[in-house]
């Protein structure tokens, strides 16, 4: 019985209600050692009627050995592997030793983890627990969240329990606080019923509802009347002194056979009977332990009742002793397959410089950073260059300890170890090494100029010894440089383009093409539309290869170049490839580019699902430049729809934590946004003052200073006032000049149009209309609009009502409510009365977003599977969206999908 908890019960049972009937929930309890948690997940175990339940518990001396949890946790599914997707078994089979190790996404085994115990869940409903998740190696704590935060529908219901200053975001949190006085009472009246009434308050008053305490330290006032004296201890280390006296109580072997356990990473009996005979001891030494009730024994481990009985031990005895017990236990773990665990067992007893034991860690991180185990590499690295001599070697392990946590993530380590790696070299290629790392960690936190500056410190020295090294540097620092200013990416780009890099290269085309756009976009490009064509065709000849970095670059600089299909094609091939890689953390800036290529094509519901994905695991990996980026583009498309608290709400994100002296990563896109929401909601003043801001200030050289060129001369001439978008415009047409592009050709007619006397403007707004390509339906509709509105005022009403119909009923289909609000108002003024606008037209616009995406996958005939390792979700939750989405279609089978209309529609 659980005296106290009620309400924490009943969240569980809820839980497992909705297990069983094919929901997945998560959930996180958290609490100081001893409030109840490990009672909570046995509550949840004795309730799992129906389910199948697997279990892990973190331990502390594992921490360093990655994946050690969670192969604890997987190991009954294991035989589900054959069923993944090809990138998500082989990263299972490399992590848990079942097949060669091949580095790679770390949230790919988190992906992996997701799918596995989706497929277990097939054979019925699944109840994971997981304890002590404070003391889980850092790689399994990372995957098992990641599969937490995306179970969905596929009958899983995952508890993970751990101490005050674990992190599970995302996940419902459930706190747990001391038991009020009447439950403490009561468990402590069923526990310690013989207790006398001066000896139950004092245990009241000192176990402060703690239920551990509450049943520990009767047993240790019996057999020392101190224990509880005063209230000077906290209460762990109470409950911990409490555990200690019932361990002195024992003999002595079997005091030192618990200390063997208390060292031992997997409570292996047979490695623990070893290590500890030649300090003397007995297999049937365990047996007092095991009657105190301090240890459980089966056929093969040894587990300690409670984690804090554990810590007791090994913190109470001797430093001395504890040497002796690694170094024994080293000796008993002799197996090639225990060579990690044997490595770390040597690194504790080791005091001074010692290169065998520094060589023994190397190869174990080694292996770590080949199992994805990036922050155990990076743990054994920096041990290794501990217990390293040599000043060469050591830095050469610090800075691969760097290294190691740069692919974890982690900013603030990494910075630190790249620091000190360069504190103890001269070599100048592991300088260049830590500055990359230094770098990394600068652009992922938004300190832009800081990595532009870092980033062409490393380009200087490494550019006589390695051209090619130099210049994928100086790409990463132009694209720092982007959200700076336009000195810093004029300086930036003349560097790269000095580079002596070879003809007919990827990268030297690619970097070719990225100079002159940067030239072009600050106003200082050569005027030479050939020129461009040339550099557009060299890096298409080569399909922009060479790294994922360097073909992003290269859509990129097509986006700034005005080649928008282009773009998409080579971005969205890139996200194929990262998708079927596995390559999560890579996403993001494919993610927001394939976005940007969408909004520009008027794709805008494909935008926003691109958008929001990236944001979400941008978020997840604390990536602040593409978290500011990607909220810009759903500012802008927030504004489309005229969602105006949606918006705003995007572009605070968007101009949140910039950097001193710098813009914010996101200011283009959120000045841009917002400037486009009071256009729609025909506030000309509030606009123009948004667009003359992007217009004069340090970021206009980026994609939306161009492209909302249009808005500005809409805006200004709205005010009469023309002259301020007079400059902007012949900007803008310079572009189209170069850019050779029918969409870019289109907006510039629109925008003479505005300008124009009222004898040239329908002649424009006509070749404007007949300019604008298939698919970017938004903007000609805006120039319906806009010629609609010009014909009305030149009392032509009946020609005015085609435009505005065919305006009003584009905006209407694409959901872009204020824009098809301002054609209905124009329309009411002809004469014609129009229904206000209502729901979004169009097949997708019932469906979630989530759900928007499985059913266009579905309808290019991708299997459930396919779909799952795309979306990065379990194959069970695809065919649950599946399922909710038919009837809203009208489809009973996804054969059917195929003559469903699935044109774009707006979020």
């Amino acid at each position: 019985m659980l005296h106290g908890r009620i309400a924490e019960t009943s969240v569980i049972d809820r839980m497992l209600a909705d297990c069983r009937a094919g929901r997945s929930g998560s959930l996180f309890i958290t609490g100081e050692p001893g409030i109840g948690k490990t009672a909570l997940l046995e509550y949840a175990a004795s309730a799992a009627a129906g389910l199948r339940v697997v279990r892990s518990t973190g331990i502390e001396s594992e921490a360093h050995l990655p994946f050690a949890g969670l192969h604890l946790l997987l190991r009954p599914a294991l035989d589900r592997t054959g069923a993944l997707p090809a990138p998500q078994a082989r990263a299972v089979r490399g992590v848990f030793g079942l097949a060669p190790a091949e580095p790679g996404d770390r949230m790919l085994v988190g992906l992996a983890v997701l799918s596995l115990l989706a497929e277990f869940a097939d054979g019925g409903a699944v109840l994971c627990l997981v304890d002590d998740a404070q003391w889980l190696d850092r790689a399994s704590a990372e995957a098992l969240l990641f599969a937490a935060r995306r179970l969905d529908a596929e009958g899983i219901a995952l508890i993970i329990a751990a101490r005050p200053g674990f992190a599970a975001p995302g996940l419902t949190q459930l706190s747990l606080t001391g038991l009020d006085a009447s439950s403490a009472a009561g468990l402590l009246a069923e526990h310690a019923a013989t207790l006398s009434p001066a000896d139950r308050y004092r245990v009241l008053a000192e176990a402060q509802g703690n239920p551990l305490a509450l049943l520990e330290l009767p047993a240790a006032l019996a057999a020392d009347r101190s224990v509880t004296t005063g209230h000077a201890m906290p209460m762990t280390d109470t409950v911990q002194a409490a555990f200690l006296h019932q361990v002195r109580r024992l003999p002595e072997p079997t005091q030192q056979l618990l200390l063997v356990a208390a060292a031992e990473d997997t409570g292996d009996r047979d490695v623990i009977l070893r290590a500890a005979a030649p300090l003397g001891c007995e297999p049937s030494d365990l047996v007092p332990a095991e009657a105190a009730g301090l240890v459980r024994l089966d056929d093969d481990t040894v587990r300690f009742r409670h984690p804090l009985v554990r810590s007791a031990v090994y913190h109470a005895a001797p430093v001395s002793l504890r040497f002796v017990v690694h170094t024994a236990l080293a000796g008993a773990l002799d197996r090639p397959e225990d060579a990690d665990r044997r490595a770390w067992h040597h690194a504790v007893v080791a005091t001074g410089p010692d290169e065998a034991v520094a060589a023994e860690l190397e190869r174990t991180a080694q292996r770590a950073a080949a199992r994805s185990g990036y922050a155990a590499a990076g743990a054994a690295y920096e041990r290794a260059a501990v217990l390293t001599r040599s000043r060469p070697d050591r830095a050469r392990r610090l800075v691969l300890a760097a290294e190691a946590a740069a692919e974890e993530g982690d900013l603030e380590r990494m910075v630190e170890l790249a620091h000190r790696g360069a504190a103890s070299t001269d070599d100048p290629a592991l300088a260049i090494r830590t500055i990359r790392v230094r770098a990394a960690a600068a652009f992922h936190q938004g300190s832009l100029s800081t990595a532009r500056e870092l980033l062409t410190e490393a380009a200087a020295l490494a550019q006589a010894s390695d051209p090619a090294l130099a210049a994928h540097m100086l790409l990463d620092a132009v694209h720092a440089a982007w959200y700076l200013g336009e000195a810093e990416i004029a300086d930036t780009a003349e560097r790269l383009d000095a580079l002596p890099l070879p003809a007919g290269d990827p990268l030297t085309d690619v970097a070719r093409l990225l100079t002159w756009v940067v030239r072009s976009a600050i106003g200082r490009g050569d005027g030479d539309r050939e020129i461009l064509a040339q550099r557009i065709a060299a890096a298409g000849r080569s399909g922009f290869g060479g790294p994922h970095d360097t073909i992003l670059v290269g859509a990129t600089s097509l986006q700034a170049a005005g080649q928008d299909t282009d773009a998409h094609q080579v971005a969205a091939k890139l996200l194929a490839q990262c998708r079927d890689q596995g390559w999560i953390g890579r996403t993001p800036p494919v993610l927001a580019c394939v976005a940007r290529a969408s909004t520009f094509l008027g794709r805008h519901t494909d935008a926003w699902d691109e958008a929001t994905e990236a944001l979400q695991i941008a978020r997840e990996f604390g990536h602040r430049q593409w978290v500011a980026e990607t909220s810009g583009v759903l500012a802008y498309l927030a504004a489309v729809s005229g969602d105006e608290h949606g918006c705003r709400a995007f572009a605070d994100d968007a101009l949140g934590a910039p950097e001193p002296g710098a813009p914010a990563p996101g200011l283009a896109w959120a000045q841009w946004a917002l400037a486009l929401l009071d256009l729609g909601h025909a506030r000309w003043e509030s606009a123009l003052t948004q667009l003359a801001a992007l217009h004069t200030g340090p970021v206009r050289h980026q994609l939306p200073g161009l492209r909302s060129v249009p808005d500005l001369v809409e805006a200004a001439v709205r005010l009469g006032r023309p002259a301020e978008a007079r400059e902007a415009l012949a900007w803008f047409t310079d572009w189209a000049h170069h850019a050779g592009q029918q969409w870019i050709d289109a907006d510039v007619q629109r925008c003479r149009a505005l300008l124009a006397p009222e004898t040239e403007a329908a002649e424009l707004y006509q070749a404007a209309l007949r300019l604008h390509p298939d698919g970017r339906e938004f903007e000609r509709a805006r120039t319906a609009l806009l010629y609609g509105e010009w014909l009305r005022r030149m009392r032509r009403k009946s020609e005015a009502r085609i435009q505005l119909r065919d305006a009003f009923e584009t905006f209407r289909r694409h959901g872009a409510t204020p824009w098809a609000e301002r054609a209905r108002a124009e329309l009411d003024a002809t004469g014609e009365v129009v229904r206000k606008p209502g729901a979004v037209g169009g097949a997708l616009a019932a469906l979630t977003p989530q759900e928007r995406k499985i059913v266009r996958l579905a309808a290019r005939g991708l299997s459930n599977r396919d779909i799952a390792a795309q979306l990065f979700l379990s194959p069970r939750t695809v065919g649950y969206h599946l399922y909710k989405a038919f009837p809203k279609l009208g489809v009973t089978a996804r054969t059917e999908l195929a003559a469903v209309e699935l044109a774009d529609a707006s979020p």
